[in-house]
């Protein structure tokens, strides 16, 4: 069983912050800015505020920003502290001071009122949060009635002969390459697929979320499967 404990995630997160933004580009071959670009459009910006959590540094909560032609409020939670350092200075670079804002927060104790955003989204953190059942019903707490949680995580294909070949980039090339550029002492490249392996997908996330109270739960693969969007429905 991978430890997902809040310190070892913390710790783990903190050390790889600095070259965080490039591996995700390099080891995604950049497919990761088509995952966000897709999110966005199929689970476009209301009319209140956004809830990002598990913000790391800030690309989904800037591409919502982008999105609604700065018009949106969101608020980016992490509860990694160098993450949100870059975090802040994404935004000033993109001009979302008063529209953005950073917020140290841990996802299985939200400091936000129940029933407060429009939408409650989460890129690629959802398996990171020790309890992905509190982490889910934390989301689905504050989002407002007829608001939406949006997932999107990691998963691996289901056809052959593409599921083995990702499989054996995602265990056997991805760590080497991330564990040698970021030098952290906690193995974050290692446990990635790890953690996206145990991660339950498809079906089994959408029975989670039905589970924390949402409804209309509809998942849609993204390249291949590489990548899921879940869509519920508080």
């Amino acid at each position: 069983m991978i430890d997902k404990s809040e310190a070892r995630v913390r710790r783990m997160f903190g050390e790889i912050a600095g070259r965080y933004d490039l591996l995700n580009h390099l080891l995604s071959l950049n497919i990761d800015r088509y995952w966000r670009w897709q999110t966005v459009r199929r689970a476009p910006p209301g009319d209140g505020p956004i809830l990002d959590l598990c913000t790391g540094t800030g690309d989904l909560a800037l591409a919502y920003y982008r999105a609604s032609r700065g018009q949106a409020q969101i608020v980016a939670a992490d509860f990694c502290h160098p993450m949100l350092v870059l975090g802040e200075q994404k935004r000033v670079r993109a001009g979302a001071n008063g529209q953005v804002a950073f917020v140290e927060a841990d996802a299985q104790r939200l400091p936000f009122p129940g029933d407060y955003f429009s939408m409650v989204c989460v890129a690629f953190g959802l398996r990171n949060v020790t309890d992905t059942d509190r982490g889910l019903r934390e989301m689905t707490r504050v989002c407002r009635p007829g608001g939406r949680v949006v997932v999107l995580e990691f998963s691996m294909p289901r056809r052959q002969p593409l599921r083995a070949i990702y499989r054996w980039y995602f265990r056997r090339v991805l760590p080497r390459i991330g564990q040698a550029l970021s030098r952290n002492r906690h193995d974050a490249y290692r446990y990635l697929p790890e953690s996206v392996g145990e991660f339950p997908s498809g079906e089994a996330l959408v029975e989670r979320m039905r589970g924390a109270g949402l409804s209309n739960v509809a998942c849609r693969p993204l390249t291949l499967g590489v990548a899921t969007l879940y869509i519920g429905v508080k």
